[in-house]
Order: structure tokens, then C-alpha cells, then sequence
């Protein structure tokens, strides 16, 4: 991987691709760090020294890089996308005019995107809307003394200028990952969360230095280690489905008689049954702050507000299992594929094509999810378990994190090695 880098630095193009794409990363951090209009930055540093980690907003912060916390413009990272893209994805199965444009090509593609960018701002300004309230009644910090005079003027001028600011930063933030995508190396609103997330590693191990000790700290690393070789190798693990094209006779030319396969990952759902649940499990802390009934309060405080809790980690783990299924089975349609299949002459050896197909398919798609629930699971709900080893602060290499930096960060390289070798392309008599 090294040495992949090394040569792209030597290629020119590649050069001013890496180059870029290491600037607009620089830009998007500077960004981070840039407090909204209205703002105390003064208070926001205290609150931050005596507030522990809150799990109703860890996942936004995870993904705002630590910009949430700090309501700076960029406060709601790539969230906002994050959640329209997956609505956009649930929709096109349920509407059929969405599933139409999915299948007109590239035009459909950019009006799909077109709606996902207008769906973005909306959810930006609602969450950026609710994030201020919050921090307005000082339930964003609730442990902090001096929570309430986060925004010490709170007429509507300036409330409404910091909603207009965060919204902003978001639509900036989008404008920035299409920026890399056309013109640097990789994804950008992959590598923008890859940035958000990696910049918190260095605090966080800095925080269990300091409090658990060295020799924590040092078994910290070796099992995050541990954790990134497992992931690797599970997300490059896949089931390849033969696949036989027949000959065909169109005019006097002969076509087909080529062999490929279908690649099914073990993990085909990605990290989204993990976002899904960790989601959905925010909702009842925020249901405590807005619902003040004494028995769903003092439920959610004995088995769901603490991370390590049995019952937690069961509700968690289910949900991640029956999530990876749901986004499973409507991202991948087995009908369609072999439909497919079959208008162009392709076929299973030693399956029938049309309906035989789609089972046969369908069978193997359903013992795949299986292992790859486990293993979404597994990864999200082993940190969890670690919190009493960190005495508290949140691991490092939790299964979000790890998921998408390992993700990412394999997708790129391999990006890399694709332009290298159309540039310099070793070939068998060289």
C-alpha cells in the first residue's frame, strides 16, 4: 500500500489528484473548527472538559469529526446526506416513479441525486434547527453548569442566522466531496467521513492514556489491531457465482461465449444496519428529555442509558441482525438479477435460468446475510463491552469507526492501483 503512494506521488496527474484532495481534507478540518455565529466559545470549552461522552449524540459527533459538540458551522458534518441518501434508497422501492429514474441510466442517476441534495438542505435545516434548541436549553450539555449561556443571545435574528449557517456549511460540505470526487483520488463523502472519524482517534487514545494508564492503553491498540485484520479480512471475503454467457450469432459477427461470476460479499449491507440501530436506540434518551413520565424515565435509566448494560447490548445486536436482512434483501433483488441474466444469455452452470435462478440465488444470498449479521454485530457490540476496561470513554475502534475508516480506506488504495496501471501498465513480455 505504501509503495503505492510512493509511486502516485511520482506520476504527475496522480500527483495533483493527491495533492488536492489533501488540500480540500485541510479546508473541511479548518472548517470543523470555525464556531457558528452566536456562539460562546469560552463556555463551549468548559462544557466540553466537564461533559462526558453523550450516546444520544455520539454518532452525529462521530461523523462531524467533533464538530457537533462544538457547534461550529460545519456542526452536522455529512449526517444530513447520510440520512437522505438512505431515505432516497428505502423510496425507490416504494415509489415506482423513483424506480423508474433509477433505471434510465446516468440521467436518472442525477436527478436521483438532484432530489438527494434538496432532501440534504431540508434535513439540515431541521436538524440544525434542533441542535440549537437543545444547546439553547442546555440539554446538549447537561452535566455542564454553564449550559445555558452557550448562546447568550437568543433572539430570533441570531438564531435564525446560525441555522442559516450550519445548513450552509453542510451544502459546503457536499460541494467539497464532489470537488474530490471529480477531480481528486477516491469518494468524497467517503473520505470526508473517513477524516471526521480518523480525527478523533488521537483525543480519544489521548484520553484513555490518561486516565486507565500505559499498559491499557497499549491493550487498547493491540486489540483495535486485532479488530482492523478481522474486518479486513471479512470485507474482502466474498462468494463468487459462476456465470456463462452462451454464444450468439448476430449477422455474421459471434458474441458471447465468455465466463464472469457475480461477487456476493459476506458483509453486502456495509455499516448501514449499524447506523440504522445505533439510530433507532437514540430515540427513547431523547424521548426522556421531551417526555418526562416517571416509569418510561426510570426504564430507560436502569437498562438503556448505560452502554454495557445486558438488555442494551441483546437490543442492540437484534436489531443489527434484523437490519442487515431488511437492507439486504432490498438492495439486492434476486428476480431482477436473473432476469437479467436471462435477456442477455448469461446462466448458472447447472441451473436453469429464469425462476430456478432467482432461487438458487436468493438461497445463497440468505446463508451469506447470516454470517455477515453475526459479524456486523459482533464488531458493534464489542467496544461496548470494552467501556469498563476504558474506564468509561468511549473505545476508540468502535464498529462504526472501524468499518468505515477499513472501507474506505481499501476502496481508495485500490482507486490508486487502477490509475497507476492504466499509466504504467506492467505487462507479461516487459
Amino acid at each position: 500500500m505504501l509503495g503505492a503512494f510512493a509511486r502516485a506521488f511520482r506520476t504527475p496527474d496522480l500527483r495533483k489528484k493527491l495533492l488536492f484532495t489533501l488540500g480540500i481534507i485541510i479546508l473541511f478540518r479548518a472548517g470543523s473548527y470555525l464556531p457558528a455565529p452566536g456562539v460562546s466559545v469560552e463556555t463551549i470549552h468548559t462544557c466540553l472538559a466537564t461533559t462526558k461522552n453523550n450516546n444520544a449524540y455520539s454518532l452525529i459527533n462521530l461523523f462531524s469529526g467533533g464538530a457537533l459538540l462544538q457547534l461550529s458551522i460545519f456542526a452536522l458534518g455529512i449526517m444530513p446526506y447520510i440520512t437522505s441518501s438512505i431515505i432516497i434508497q428505502l423510496l425507490v422501492v416504494v415509489i415506482p416513479r423513483l424506480e423508474e429514474l433509477k433505471k434510465e441510466g446516468s440521467a436518472g442517476e442525477q436527478r436521483l441525486t438532484q432530489i438527494t441534495r434538496y432532501l440534504t438542505v431540508a434535513l439540515a435545516v431541521l436538524q440544525s434547527t434542533a441542535i440549537i434548541a437543545l444547546a439553547r436549553s442546555g440539554n446538549l450539555f447537561p452535566s455542564c453548569p454553564q449550559g445555558k449561556e452557550i448562546i447568550p443571545d437568543t433572539s430570533l435574528f441570531r438564531l435564525g442566522t446560525m441555522v442559516i449557517a450550519m445548513t450552509a456549511g453542510t451544502a459546503v460540505i457536499m460541494w467539497l466531496a464532489e470537488l474530490i470526487t471529480g477531480r481528486g483520488v477516491g469518494n468524497g463523502m467517503s473520505l470526508l467521513i473517513f477524516t471526521s472519524i480518523a480525527a478523533q482517534l488521537p483525543s480519544q487514545g489521548g484520553s484513555i492514556l490518561a486516565v486507565a494508564g500505559g499498559v491499557i492503553f497499549a491493550l487498547v491498540c493491540l486489540l483495535g489491531l486485532a479488530i482492523v485484520i478481522f474486518v479486513v479480512f471479512i470485507e474482502q471475503a466474498q462468494r463468487r457465482i459462476p456465470v456463462q454467457y452462451a454464444k450468439r450469432m448476430v449477422g455474421r459477427r459471434m458474441y458471447g461465449g465468455t465466463s464472469t461470476y457475480i461477487p456476493l460479499k459476506i458483509n453486502q449491507a456495509g455499516v448501514i444496519p449499524v447506523i440504522f440501530a445505533a439510530s433507532l436506540l437514540q430515540i427513547p434518551q431523547l424521548m426522556s428529555q421531551v417526555w418526562h413520565n416517571g416509569t418510561f424515565n426510570d426504564f430507560y435509566t436502569r437498562y438503556l442509558s448505560r452502554g454495557d448494560h445486558p438488555l442494551y447490548l441483546l437490543v442492540y445486536f437484534l436489531l443489527i441482525m434484523f437490519f442487515t436482512y431488511f437492507y439486504v434483501s432490498i438492495t439486492f433483488n434476486p428476480v431482477e438479477v436473473a432476469d437479467n441474466m436471462k435477456k442477455y444469455g448469461g446462466f448458472i452452470p447447472g441451473i436453469r435460468p429464469g425462476r430456478p435462478t432467482a432461487e438458487y440465488l436468493d438461497f445463497v444470498l440468505s446463508r451469506l446475510t447470516l454470517p455477515g449479521s453475526l459479524f456486523l454485530g459482533i464488531i458493534a457490540v464489542a467496544p461496548l463491552v470494552l467501556l469498563g476496561l476504558t474506564k468509561g470513554i468511549q473505545f476508540p475502534f468502535g464498529g462504526t469507526a472501524v468499518l468505515i475508516m477499513v472501507g474506505v480506506g481499501l476502496e481508495t488504495v485500490k482507486q490508486i492501483e487502477s490509475q497507476l496501471m492504466l499509466r504504467n501498465y506492467e505487462g507479461f513480455l516487459r
